[in-house]
């Protein structure tokens, strides 16, 4: 790749964190339609499920696949295909005149989202070259994911008061298009020195591992835990997990490396990104339905509750981004687990007449915890890998993030449902007492994980897996901490 003026890649980093923008918004947008998208086409609440579930995981099905091809093929072709994709999925969500036709379109939208989120963050680790400026580019990636998740109910509560739930999804088409235009006009085209074949066989057991657990999950209150449909989509998800090993060993070029995951810091980014963001999407899914069932409030009121979250979102994404270019992504973990943990702590109080003070110091606590996670996940993914393999190391840690996001959903929504009894406005606040615990569960993971994965030691291990891949190749340099 041509070495490039500072504004032309800040002018690339921005193009490629307004994807970001669209995808990770996508994730939690349409929590806040929710109740409308029931009303008008008459969806139950493993229907709900499905609506947010359907998108998270094609996104975490296809997320390496997507980055490994953007290093074989060509990060910018891939990236504007993605764009195209989204684009149109967008469109015709907004158009459907049925739950069976949103959700399918979710998935359009979402396999164009799989070729966004990996290959951008490809593009700028092979764009920014100064370590420093790069650790800062991915600090910033790191928070925008956050600011997008965090503005994504406010947003959606905006346009569904004003518009309708249709205009949730209608609102990426011209920031699409713009997009895909520049990306044309200003992303130079790069790829991998040595391309990976590709994996048709993993890429399939990928799927039926997420789709067998997820649909087990979700469906499980409805057929019933014990009977012979749920059963069987466990057992496929435990055979498909051992034969993904399995059979990933013994590739030359697998689809999901499993010699990163002999990087502490690698893991640990992983794991963290499942509890964060399980507590993330479970959070939304409940606190959507509690406020506007439960309160009766509408979706803008609702959207305007989390305000506090979204503005210690947006100041605190930075300030992350910055520790962890300073000082390494060590405490920025801890704390987040720490301010998840004291919401998840406080909203185990919460009532059908709680008040809103309590609520909106509830809303802001887990803003200030979730703010500073994503940066150090980022990092700690990419950090000592070989830059051929930028996009294969981003996509397994975008694909933490959703994994944990679809889990989230299916897991702590079911467990609710399964407690409630009669209607969701009678029965839903004593039920969600556990989806609480789990979330709290999932917060203090994160504190514990951030700090034992992290360090001196755990470099050691994140540099020493990099020269095993490939030692004749340039690495992104480790964190310090």
């Amino acid at each position: 790749m041509p070495d490039l003026t500072r504004g032309r890649r800040l002018g690339i980093l921005a193009i490629c964190c307004t994807s970001l923008l669209m995808v990770a918004l996508d994730t939690t947008i349409v929590n806040v339609a929710l109740p409308a998208i029931q009303h008008d086409l008459h969806a139950s609440v493993s229907g709900l499920q499905w609506t947010i579930d359907a998108y998270v995981l094609t996104l975490a099905s296809l997320l390496m696949l997507s980055g490994s091809t953007g290093d074989r093929l060509g990060r910018l072709r891939v990236f504007r295909v993605g764009l195209i994709l989204f684009t149109v999925g967008s469109l015709a969500c907004g158009l459907a005149p049925g739950l069976g036709w949103l959700v399918g379109f979710r998935v359009v939208q979402a396999v164009g989202g799989s070729m966004l989120n990996p290959v951008a963050l490809g593009i700028i680790t092979n764009t920014i070259t100064d370590p420093r400026e790069r650790a800062q580019a991915i600090g910033l990636w790191g928070g925008v994911a956050g600011i997008a998740m965090s503005l994504g109910p406010i947003v959606g509560g905006a346009l569904v008061g004003s518009v309708g739930w249709r205009a949730v999804f209608w609102v990426n088409v011209p920031v699409g298009l713009l997009a895909l235009v520049l990306t044309t006009l200003y992303i130079p085209e790069s790829r991998a020195e040595r391309p990976r074949r590709p994996d048709a066989v993993g890429q399939v057991l990928v799927i039926l591992l997420l789709a067998s657990l997820t649909y087990g999950i979700i469906e499980g209150p409805t057929a019933g835990w014990g009977s012979a449909v749920i059963a069987t989509c466990f057992v496929v998800a435990v055979v498909s997990l051992v034969a993904l090993i399995a059979w990933e060993q013994r590739r030359d070029d697998p689809l999901l490396e499993l010699r990163f995951f002999r990087s502490v810091p690698f893991s640990g980014a992983n794991l963290i990104g499942v509890f964060a963001f399980s507590a993330m999407s479970g959070f939304l899914f409940l606190n959507a339905l509690y406020l506007q069932d439960v309160r009766e409030f509408s979706a803008l009121k609702s959207g305007l509750c989390l305000l506090p979250m979204a503005l210690l979102v947006l100041v605190g994404a930075p300030i992350s981004g910055r520790i962890v270019a300073t000082w390494g992504p060590r405490w920025p973990m801890a704390c987040a687990g720490i301010g998840m943990l004291a919401f998840g702590l406080m909203f185990v109080r919460v009532t059908a007449t709680t008040s809103m003070p309590y609520l909106l110091t509830c809303y802001g606590m887990f803003g200030a915890g979730f703010s500073l996670v994503n940066a150090p996940i980022t990092n700690s993914a990419v950090s000592g890998m070989p830059r051929a393999q930028a996009g294969v190391a981003a996509a397994v840690a975008s694909t933490s993030r959703q994994v944990g996001a679809a889990l989230g959903v299916a897991v702590i929504g079911s467990v609710v449902t399964s407690g409630v009894h009669g209607s969701l406005r009678v029965g839903f606040v004593q039920a969600a007492h556990v989806g609480w615990w789990i979330l709290a569960g999932c917060a203090l993971a994160v504190s514990v994980l951030g700090i034992l994965t992290t360090g001196r030691w755990a470099n050691g291990t994140a540099e020493q897996v990099a020269v095993d891949l490939r030692p004749e190749e340039r690495r992104i340099p480790a964190s310090t901490s």
